[in-house]
Parts: structure tokens; sequence; C-alpha cells
């Protein structure tokens, strides 16, 4: 069949790792290049990255005068590199931001591919990476800046260096000479972008292959001290120096207080039960979805296989620790989507039963319908009519992703069905983050007050109106990155300090009356040129942004 053919053609050699990271670029690039920044984790790493770059301190992470004392440093050094590259801090070029993101879901389709051809072959490692460079956490995540797809790539590589090493023990093809290198600097790399997690993934799967292998004899050749040494050349000299700078601060705010409240209860309202994880499983890795049954099945069926067996080693006991973490996001189990990606993998290797492709069709189906509705409901809560065009192909793609795999599958088709579903649901993706997602006027808030203060000449980068700005009733940090690092955020007296000052200011309607009190107590006038109203989605509150700025003075006491 056509589809075998071009399958065995592009998974031959370096071409299956390369073919399924081109499709994970595809598959970001377009919600990459198009969403305005995205409140809050986004902006507040955009921001510290921008800030290192404006003041050249690339050890202590700051947000504004407050020390962000939460994740290690990597992902800002990433990001700096590429603002340096491609833009300026000054531009404020979210995209610039978040191409580390991008190049790190790329990375984690590559390596997927590369371990999963080492006990599944080369086309099972090519439908590996490309299942996972295609869901809809991955190149999500692929768009945003900030850690998780580059933590996904890189405890993807040190799994799948893992795996050559394991396979090769296991009477497999011989591991190349740099697996365990790979496997080192991807730790190190882990470490620096997110801390424990990435080594926490992988050793939990070293800990259950040794317990179920009763032949740990392959670890011996990892060379530990060696490792152990690269891992410390790649974090150390940051932990040092931040340990210095912070007088040993960034640790207890970062491991006791970040990481140990996450631990303890569920930090910042997102708390939620055991099997959150595994119920919302079905709707992050679509358009894989059709698969997952069929991946149940072979996890069961074919656990003494080493492939599958080395598959359930990373995925269960690292996504038993996310279900019985208190605090829960969507993303935290993505480094362990990999294995999924594999299971669904080694299902498509052989024949597939009659229960497995009716539920994986129904599933597939379902899911499909129900980001089809999503997309349709955005559009009905916060679109206009200029939207309709995008909301509707939108859906039409996710549909099409949700029948055209059903329908294939139940045929006994599964490869068609997947490379279908993985084409529309693509597709949807891309029509939904770089057609709809932009024309959702009233979620952008920041974005548009930053274009409307662009239009009156008062956005501090033009260099026209003085600055800096002050936000009154308003403090995402969206707008402290559009609007720049001084911007002040505090109260309608503040806000009206600024106008005496011949500065801009933003106050939020319900601080409109109190900042008209503080003018005429200052004796200032303020003229309102812009107003921006719609949702803040971060807490779900109304907002109309009201921009002003200086025109001249006025005695004591009289109305502005």
């Amino acid at each position: 069949m056509m589809l075998d053919a071009q399958l065995a053609r592009f998974s031959r050699g370096w071409r299956g790792p390369a073919v399924a990271a081109f499709i994970a670029f595809l598959a970001g690039l377009p919600g990459m290049l198009a969403v305005p920044p995205l409140d809050r984790d986004e902006s507040r790493f955009a921001q510290a990255t921008a800030q290192m770059l404006e003041t050249g301190d690339f050890v202590v992470i700051r947000y504004q005068d407050a020390p962000r004392f939460k994740k290690p440093v990597g992902i800002h050094w990433m990001q700096a590199a590429s603002v340096s590259l491609f833009s300026d801090p000054e531009a404020r070029a979210i995209w610039a931001y978040r191409i580390p993101s991008l190049l790190g879901a790329m990375l984690a389709a590559a390596a997927c591919a590369w371990g999963a051809a080492a006990f599944f072959g080369a086309e099972g490692g090519l439908l590996a990476g490309v299942m996972l460079g295609t869901t809809l956490l991955l190149s999500t995540e692929a768009m945003i800046a900030k850690t998780d797809a580059v933590l996904c790539g890189a405890t993807t590589l040190a799994m799948a260096a893992l795996a050559r090493i394991y396979a090769a023990a296991r009477d497999g093809s011989p591991a190349p000479r740099s697996a365990v290198w790979l496997f080192w600097v991807a730790i190190g790399v882990a470490t620096l972008v997110k801390g424990p997690i990435g080594p926490m993934v992988v050793a939990l799967a070293i800990v259950l292959l040794a317990i179920l292998d009763r032949r740990p004899g392959w670890l011996v050749g990892m060379r530990w001290w060696w490792g152990l040494i690269v891992v410390a050349v790649i974090v150390g000299p940051w932990a040092g120096a931040v340990t210095v700078a912070t007088d040993g601060a960034f640790w207890s705010a970062a491991l006791g207080g970040d990481l140990g409240s996450k631990l303890v209860s569920g930090q910042e309202t997102h708390g939620a039960p055991p099997g959150y994880h595994t119920l919302l499983a079905p709707l992050l890795s679509f358009p894989m979805t059709l698969m997952l049954p069929a991946a149940a099945v072979v996890g069961w069926k074919r656990r003494r296989e080493p492939g599958v067996r080395f598959a359930l080693a990373w995925l269960i006991p690292a996504w038993l620790v996310f279900e019985a973490m208190p605090t829960k996001l969507v993303h935290y189990p993505l480094p362990t989507y990999g294995a999924l990606a594999w299971l669904a993998a080694a299902a498509l290797v052989q024949p597939l039963g009659p229960r497995v492709r009716w539920t994986g069709a129904g599933l597939g189906l379902l899911f499909g319908g129900l980001l089809a509705a999503a997309a349709l409901y955005v559009l009905a809560t916060y679109g206009d009519p200029s939207a309709t065009p995008a909301a509707v192909a939108a859906a039409l793609l996710f549909m099409a992703a949700g029948l055209a795999g059903a329908w294939l599958l139940a045929r006994d088709r599964p490869r068609e069905a997947v490379a279908a579903a993985l084409a529309c649901g693509v597709l949807g993706h891309a029509v939904l983050l770089a057609g709809l997602a932009p024309r959702l006027a009233p979620l952008w808030l920041s974005a548009r007050t930053e274009a409307a203060m662009e239009r009156a000449k008062l956005l501090p980068r033009q260099g026209i109106a003085d600055a800096p700005v002050a936000v009154a009733g308003y403090a995402e940090p969206s707008l402290v990155f559009a609007l720049g690092t001084a911007t002040e955020l505090d109260d309608a007296e503040e806000a009206a300090q600024a106008i005496a000052e011949n500065r801009p200011a933003v106050v939020e309607g319900r601080q409109d009356a109190a900042f008209r009190a503080a003018l005429r107590a200052a004796g200032a006038v303020a003229v309102q040129v812009g107003e921006v109203k719609g949702l803040d989605y971060s807490n779900g509150d109304p907002m109309s942004l009201r921009i002003y700025e200086a025109r001249g003075t006025v005695e004591q006491g009289a109305p502005p």
C-alpha cells in the first residue's frame, strides 16, 4: 500500500527522527507566530528573560523588582539566546521567546522516534514520534514560552538514550557510543530547566525496570561517575552562582516554597483529585486518542516484551506520582506522553482486534466532536463575525479527524486511520490557534491596550511620551511585558500621580472614581484617549481599561 511504502521510505536511518521533528515543527509553528502573549506564566517567563537581557544579570531571575525563585535558569538562558539571535528585548516580540519551546517539542518527537525504533522497528519509531509531536498537549506547549516543552524534549531524549542501552542489553542492536553521553546531557538540561522533575521520571523508570527484570547489570555501563560530572558541569556553575548571589534564598524559596507547597496542597487553586490526568489524557493526546485502547491492551498483553516493559516503566510510576500530587496542572504528565506514543506505535505494528478498534473509533469520534464543539462555543462566547470562518473551519477539521480516524479504524485500516486523524487534527489545531484565537478580541486585553497606546503615541518604547506607564486595577504580566519592565502596577492615587508627572496611565473602570478624586487633589488634568473592554481570563473578571494622558494642570480643587 502507498502509505506503508512511504512509511518505509521516510523511516530509514536518520529520516524517521527528522520527519517526526518536522511534523512537530508544523504542528507548533502557527500558534507560536499568531497567538498574543498569554497570562500568566508565559508572560512572567518572557518578562524575566527580557530583564536578564536588559540588566545583563543572567544568574538571579527577577520579575520587575521581585525575585522569581521558582524554577532554575535554563529556559531563560535559551530564551535569551533566541531573542538575541532573532529579535531584541525592546521589541517585545513574543514569538522569539517561544522558539526554545518549539525546538523542545521537535526534540521530543525526534527522540521518541529514535528510542522507539530500537524496539518496534524504524516504521514503529516514526509512528511514535509523529503521534507524540502532534498531540494537542505537546503542540500547544510548543507555542508557549515556558519550561514544559523543553522539559519534555530533554526527558524524552534521556529515556530514548536509556532505551537504546536497555535494548542492546536485551539482544537488540548495539547502542551507539553516544547514547550514554546523550543520556547524561539530557539529564543535566532537564535539571537546569525544571529541577528534579525530569530526573525523577527517569529514576522511577530505572527502579521499576530493575525490580521487574531482576537483572540490573545493564546499568553498569551507564558511566555513573562521569555522568554525574557531566550533570554537575551543566548545572553546577549557575547553582553555585545563584547560591552566592541570593545567600541561599533561591533554594529555600524554590524547594521549600514552590515545590514543597505543590506537594502538600493544591497551589494557587490548582488542586484536583486523583484521576484528573487520566480523565484528561484522551483529550490532551488527541488525535492519538483513537489508539489509546489498543495501547492499553498492548501494555497488558505484551508487558513482558522489552520495549513494552520499558514504556510501562516510563509511564506508570511517574503518572502515579503526578496523580498523587495535590497540585495538578494539565501539562504535568507531558514528560510521560512519549511512553503512550510508544505503546500506540507497538499496537500499530501488529493486527488489532475488533474490540480495541471499535473502542478507539468511538473515543476518536467523541473527542473530535468535543473539540469541534469547543471551537464553536469559543466563537459564540468571545468571537465576532470576523472569527466565524476560522471557527467553523477548525470545528470541521476536528470533526473530520474524529470521523475519518473512526471510519478507517473500524474498517481495520489502523495506519491510515492514524494518518488521517493526525493530518486533520494538526490542521484543525493550526486554524484554531492561528485563525480563531487572535480574533477573540475580549481575551487579549493587554495586546489591545498596547495597540491603543501605540496609536496614541504613548507606548514607552516609542520614545515620545514620558515613562513609565502607571496602571491601576489590572496587574496581568502580559501588560508588563507589553509596556516594559518599569511599568508601575499600583492604585488610583499612583495613576493620578503619573498624570501629574506628565506620564500616561491605564485605569480599570472600577478604579476610575478614585482616580478622578486623586486627580482633583493633585490639581492635574487627564484626557481619556482610549478604552479597551474585555475579560481577564486568569480570574474571570470583566475589565474596562481606560487609557489616559496628561493635559496641562488646573488649580487644586477644580474639576478635571
